[in-house]
């Protein structure tokens, strides 16, 4: 059983960073056993928007166009976590986010093909 438990939300002012932490649990990694990892971010009356992915064991990495340059996902193989660094905060970026996962041989982008969700962590940035 695959669980997903984002933490490291809260409230900053523009400009400000905030690290985001995933820890996963359930997911065996191996040449044979490939995951797809990403963030997800979804503010209030919106779409449920990716943010930023990591295919593993591939290496491959994916920013959305909205924070690329800014934003960093990272993995830490021994504490099993996933991690988004976020710096350069901006009201635009205020939104709920989501860690999810899926077992697939090549990067995934779309809420869609995401199997494994985690609760939420609340981001908001002031002006």
């Amino acid at each position: 059983q695959v669980q997903l438990v984002e933490s490291g939300g809260g409230s900053v002012q523009t400009g400000g960073s905030l690290r985001l932490s995933c820890g996963v649990s359930g997911v065996t990694y191996s040449p044979i056993s490939a995951i797809c990892m990403g963030w997800f971010r979804q503010a209030p009356g919106q779409e449920r928007e990716g943010v930023a992915f990591m295919h593993v064991p591939s290496g491959n990495v994916y920013y959305d166009d909205s924070v690329k340059g800014r934003f960093t996902v990272a993995r830490d193989n021994t504490k099993n976590i996933l991690y988004l660094q976020m710096n350069d905060l901006t009201p635009e970026d205020t939104a709920m986010y989501y860690c999810a996962a899926v077992h697939a041989p090549l990067l995934r982008r779309r809420p869609a093909d995401f199997l494994y969700w985690g609760q939420g962590t609340q981001v908001t940035v002031s002006s």
